[in-house]
């Protein structure tokens, strides 16, 4: 009986092939777009889940606030680690982290930049799970100056045979020598904390609790004791940092390392994270995709009920109860769904280098497993072709004999109602997506180009690994601003734009008098010369001046947040203190107060900072180089040519300083392509179900097309008869798209601190767009109609 059912649904797949193809493509494109969605939300929900502890695993966060301003801060300063494994018995193990450890490596002639290279502690493979390849991870860091390498960094040092990389003596920055005690495999894609080399911290590494950037993460003895060491963040606080941050609401937060990726919000976070938002927002349209194929589906198959009645009528005749008829329309639909899911696979082997590229990922169609795959591709085409047959099933074999062999369908209101309630479904989830799409690329166009506080255009920064040669960076500015090429030349102590420039502790009273509180501010080295190079203006007082006057009087600068949270009425002149450093209280004077600039992405608000010179030459790490306009190309090249006469063994390994402020967005610019391609296919889905249903319209109606041309109507006429009542229903769902629409995008736009508004032409194009689209892919089939000789159509049935 089943193979019956089998040739029964292939003969009326082959009959009426246009609907067919229209159903197979609809839903093989619907199972591509939800198994490429579910794949991406999938690996972004797996971040740091290889790591066998990870469910004890927390970073430590700080959050603070005053009157004023706050700080959430992912960055603690260094003593938070000790200080927790010493007060707290549930901590089992604590460990640092310190981006700051990448440069040039130096291994006989061979020289390898590497810049994501971090120091840590010694302990840190009793946290954090990684496979060893070489080396003994109870003791690969113990001793100073050790380093463990990854794979594929020891591979470009060493080549293929990584075993003869242990005990190798590596130099960093010239005269910084490490010894590899270690290889392991590469970090995971899925890894907030990514590296390709962790280098030992000094053994005398302590620091202050006045500077916070480095990480710290605690493994705990039970994942529930977080929740007594939060408990007692006042305990904390008035032990160690109340003399630093005096009158702040302090808290201390463990945040859940699986929970790093997608739910952390703070500042200074390691990398550029993703948003749990948006994996609702994927899950969602996913499955909505998939709804809207399922929907065509339904829509058309209903719709040629007319067509199959006078079937069903004489099998009810021939002795057929209504559950053959049930068995043969679930044949029908499971069979369609099962071709359109082989379709899918095929479509998403296809389409997945195309979305790897477009999502920076590396998914694979049987990410989940061949078995697991196939069981769920399996399940996914027997269900889909359930869920989707049902209506249609219940609908066509309830009809009674004598109607069905008459070809009386009796009053369809309702299931005309169902249709056009299906059609609205559709369009109101296409121009959701369409509404999404713009105002995505809106909010990121207006962040690239949204005026900083300092002109990026035509500026690169390098870094300057060779402590020697940060003593020459006068000369090196003078040497480069010979050229006509470039225009100006500062130095800094961080790249802005890179989410590491610092914070400390400053203690500020009403107009700069030394007063009981503290504030965290951000803190940047800069020399003289980096506000006319960067183009950053002055609001009051006056720049850093050349000479050694401004050093000698800790002189500082401080933006226009600080001085509105601080509520002085006359900063110049104001006396702070800025820190304790061996027992001594030391104070600085503010000169001047810049214009706010922007020094990390628009998600985050400007910070209270200040800006002060570099205290030694070691802190003058960063070249500022601004390139005059036209030949960059030449202008680079002197650059390197110039700095070659002072680092003849390191290359100046530039950034571009817009380049570095994109990159802060990559997240979200991934994520706005990925859903407008999406919405590419929710349009042609719906279309293509449009097409369907008014092709049936018109094959209904082809007699009375037939005679209105014979009584004189135009093409004109026609298809306006076709097409108007389901552009009615585009319209209707746009008007009910809009609010949600809104809703929605107004919740994303809250994650940046500066936004676009969202304006009322946004859901007039969408709607409009829809409609457009719409009304031509109805018109290219109503034309046909309207277009066919009445004597062909009027001739027979």
């Amino acid at each position: 009986m089943l193979k019956n059912y089998i040739k029964i649904a292939w003969r009326n797949l082959i009959k009426h092939k246009v609907f067919s193809i229209i159903n197979v493509s609809g839903l093989a494109i619907g199972v591509a777009a939800f198994w490429l969605i579910s794949l991406y939300v999938a690996d972004e929900w797996s971040y740091d889940r290889y790591n066998e502890k990870s469910d004890r695993i927390f970073q430590v966060a700080q959050h603070g606030k005053w009157n004023g301003g706050s700080f959430n801060l992912a960055v603690t300063s260094p003593p938070y680690s000790p200080a927790l494994k010493a007060d707290y018995p549930d901590v089992e193990e604590a460990v640092r982290v310190d981006l700051e450890g990448g440069g040039k490596i130096v291994y006989n002639e061979k020289q390898v930049e590497a810049g994501d290279i971090s120091f840590t502690d010694k302990n840190i493979f009793n946290v954090f799970s990684y496979h060893f390849l070489a080396g003994d991870p109870n003791t690969a860091l113990v001793k100073p100056r050790s380093i463990v390498l990854t794979k594929t960094l020891a591979e470009k040092i060493f080549g293929s045979d990584i075993s003869s990389a242990i005990d190798k003596v590596i130099t960093f920055e010239g005269y910084v020598q490490n010894t590899v005690t270690g290889v392991i495999d590469d970090v995971p894609q899925n890894s907030t904390f990514k590296f390709s080399a962790l280098r030992s911290f000094n053994a005398d590494y302590n620091g202050n609790w006045g500077n916070a950037g480095i990480y710290t993460f605690v493994l705990l003895k039970d994942h529930d004791d977080y929740q007594k060491i939060e408990a007692r963040s006042s305990d904390f606080y008035n032990k160690y940092l109340k003399q630093n941050l005096a009158g702040v609401t302090y808290k201390l937060e463990l945040l859940p390392l699986t929970a790093i990726h997608l739910h952390s919000n703070l500042d200074y976070q390691m990398g550029n994270n993703g948003n749990v938002a948006y994996l609702y927002v994927f899950g969602i349209v996913g499955l909505l995709i998939l709804a809207i194929a399922v929907i065509n589906y339904v829509n058309l198959t209903t719709a040629r009920s007319s067509v199959r009645i006078k079937e069903i009528g004489t099998r009810k005749v021939i002795g057929s109860g209504r559950m053959q008829l049930l068995y043969m329309f679930f044949t029908d639909s499971i069979l369609l769904a099962v071709l359109a899911t082989i379709a899918g696979m095929v479509l998403i082997q296809a389409t997945l280098p195309y979305v790897n590229i477009l999502s920076g990922k590396s998914l694979q169609l049987w990410y989940f497993g061949v078995t697991k795959s196939l069981v769920i591709f399996v399940l996914f085409a027997v269900v889909t072709g359930v869920v989707s047959g049902v209506y249609p099933a219940l609908f066509l074999s309830g009809f009674k004999t004598i109607s069905a062999m008459k070809g009386q369908l009796g009053n369809q209101s309702s299931t005309i109602l169902f249709r056009k309630g299906l059609v609205v479904f559709q369009f109101v989830i296409t121009i959701l997506m369409i509404v999404g799409s713009c105002v995505i690329y809106q909010q990121l166009n207006f962040v690239l180009t949204k005026d900083l506080g300092f002109n990026k255009s035509q500026m690169l920064t390098f870094h300057i690994g060779n402590r020697d040669v940060r003593a020459k960076t006068d000369e090196i500015k003078t040497q480069l601003l010979q050229s006509p090429l470039i225009q100006s030349v500062a130095v800094a102590g961080n790249p802005i734009g890179n989410n590491d420039i610092g914070s400390t502790y400053f203690s500020i009273g009403a107009d700069g008098k030394k007063g009981p509180d503290s504030k965290l501010v951000e803190s940047l080295i800069i020399d003289e010369d980096f506000l006319p190079a960067m183009q950053i203006k002055m609001a009051a007082g006056r720049n850093f001046m050349k000479g050694p006057a401004d050093t000698a009087n800790h002189s500082i600068l401080v933006n226009e947040t600080l001085v509105k949270e601080m509520g002085w009425k006359n900063p110049v002149g104001a006396r702070v203190r800025s820190g304790v450093n061996h027992g001594v209280v030391t104070y600085a004077t503010v000169i001047g107060v810049v214009k706010d600039f922007n020094t990390y992405s628009l998600q985050h608000k400007i910070s209270p900072m200040v800006l002060s010179l570099p205290s030694e030459t070691k802190d003058k790490d960063n070249l500022y180089v601004r390139l005059g306009h036209g030949n960059v190309q030449a202008a680079i090249s002197y650059l390197q040519k110039v700095y070659a006469r002072f680092d003849p063994e390191n290359k100046a390994d530039y950034n571009f300083l817009d380049q570095n402020f994109a990159a802060q967005y990559q997240t979200e610019q991934k994520q706005g392509k990925l859903l407008f391609v999406f919405t590419i296919l929710a349009i042609g889905i719906a279309c293509l179900g449009l097409f369907g249903l008014i092709t049936f319209t018109a094959e209904q109606r082809v007699k009375e097309i037939g005679i209105r041309k014979v009584l004189g109507a135009s093409v004109t006429s026609i298809v306006n008869l076709l097409s108007k009542d389901l552009m009615k229903l585009v319209l209707f769902a746009a008007l009910v798209a809009s609010p949600l629409a809104w809703y929605s995008m107004s919740k994303w736009l809250q994650s940046f601190a500066y936004r676009i508004e969202i304006q009322w032409w946004v859901f007039l194009l969408a709607g409009a767009i829809a409609a457009v689209i719409a009304f031509l892919t109805v018109s290219v089939r109503s034309v046909r109609a309207a277009t066919v000789n009445p004597a062909k159509s009027l001739k027979s049935e």
